[in-house]
């Protein structure tokens, strides 16, 4: 879709949190076939780019993704700000009655590195990735990140609170995808969709008890 008046186009966002991986590594051979099942998923889909967060396993699964089009697919791009970090670290006020105190704990005790940069950087995810997009061309663009960048970007898509990305959980090389358009409100397509992934490589990444 396009406007004429504001000279803006639809964006069509495909979100995908990496493939399996132990630690902070590259991926698994688990990873690596979930990330070839993703791949084939979004084969069709005409990708005007593809951004990943510079940690291995991220730019990995990009890489197969990428491998999987016949299309000539655009060159993989790391972007700091699709990387791992903690998007927004609320204050205790805010969630008050709705966060366990082992969340906010757990929170606490990330790494500075994950939580100090964070918040810059995930203004800057939502400049680069969210609304309509500049000039009368529609945009499909897949971002290969992290649990808590998904869930970050997600919250934003339905006007949540910022610390709402708390709780927004995404299985490895699942899909969520969002539609911006010009003077619309965002929607939210799929959500931590996993129906291109067979039975035996479905939840992993996800908390044992939300498994379904």
């Amino acid at each position: 879709m396009t406007t004429a008046a504001t000279g803006t186009a639809s964006r069509t966002l495909y979100l995908a949190r990496h493939g399996d991986a132990p630690g902070e590594g590259g991926l698994s051979a688990q990873g690596r076939r979930q990330a070839a099942f993703l791949g084939e998923r979004l084969r069709g889909v005409p990708l005007s780019a593809i951004h990943h967060g510079p940690q291995a396993r991220a730019r990995e699964t990009a890489e197969i993704v990428a491998a999987q089009r016949v299309d000539g697919a655009p060159v993989p791009r790391t972007c700091e700000s699709a990387g791992d970090y903690v998007p927004y670290l609320p204050e205790r006020r805010e969630v008050a009655s709705g966060l366990p105190e082992a969340t906010w704990e757990w929170l606490l005790q990330l790494p500075e590195r994950e939580r100090l940069p964070g918040p810059e950087l995930a203004r800057d995810a939502l400049r680069r990735f969210t609304g309509a997009v500049p000039g009368g061309v529609a945009r499909h663009e897949l971002v290969v990140t992290h649990n808590f960048v998904i869930g970050w970007l997600v919250r934003e898509a339905l006007d949540a609170p910022d610390w709402r990305w708390i709780g927004l959980h995404h299985a490895n090389a699942a899909l969520s995808i969002i539609h911006y358009a010009p003077e619309r409100p965002s929607s939210l397509i799929v959500y931590n969709d996993i129906r291109h992934l067979p039975e035996e490589l479905r939840w992993t990444g996800f908390p044992p008890g939300l498994r379904v």
